[in-house]
């Protein structure tokens, strides 16, 4: 017998999908999991993970953060890194930094999954691709790998900033 007599295709989206719904998970983490659904596992991975490389470089005062970051908002492709990145910028580098690793975690067991879905040619389920150009939707941004980064590089969110979403314990109605 095989695992394929056992279950039905595989949905590689299903971990977004409950993110995305889920209203004890941070609200910019909800909208990012959305924004990833259909997208092409390897693609959505190595695409969070350039923009986060990015991002940290800039935290961390790299100039090659900037450029990177400058190369990733002004290339001619489809719009799913653009998209990310908007979600999550001016909410705070804290806020931008740990988004970005927990969907980079998430979409990294993703893209485990769909590899071993594709070795064991198991039958998978994947939402329809979200962009339906490889190009970007409207003009791109010119930016100068000198810009000045803004106030929400430097935000501390304070002591009681909890990187964990937790659970809210909610009542039942009568």
């Amino acid at each position: 017998m095989k695992l394929a007599d056992y279950t039905g295709p595989i949905d590689l989206d299903l971990t977004l999908r409950d993110a995305s719904l889920n209203p004890d998970v941070r609200e910019t983490r909800r909208a990012i999991a959305a924004a990833s659904i259909g997208v092409e596992p390897e693609d959505a991975y190595y695409s969070v993970r350039e923009l986060r490389e990015a991002c940290e470089w800039i935290h961390e005062s790299d100039p090659a953060g900037k450029k990177k970051l400058v190369q990733i908002l002004g290339t001619a492709c489809d719009d799913y890194q653009r998209c990310i990145y908007y979600n999550l910028a001016g909410r705070g580098v804290c806020v931008l930094l740990d988004d970005l690793m927990w969907l980079e975690e998430i979409l990294l067991g993703r893209g485990r999954v769909a590899g071993f879905v594709h070795r064991r040619n198991l039958p998978k389920l994947l939402a329809k691709a979200p962009y339906v150009a490889a190009e970007p939707d409207g003009p791109l941004g010119k930016f100068e790998p000198e810009f000045a980064i803004g106030a929400s590089w430097s935000h501390d969110p304070g002591p009681d900033y909890d990187p964990v979403d937790r659970p809210v314990k909610r009542t039942r109605p009568s």
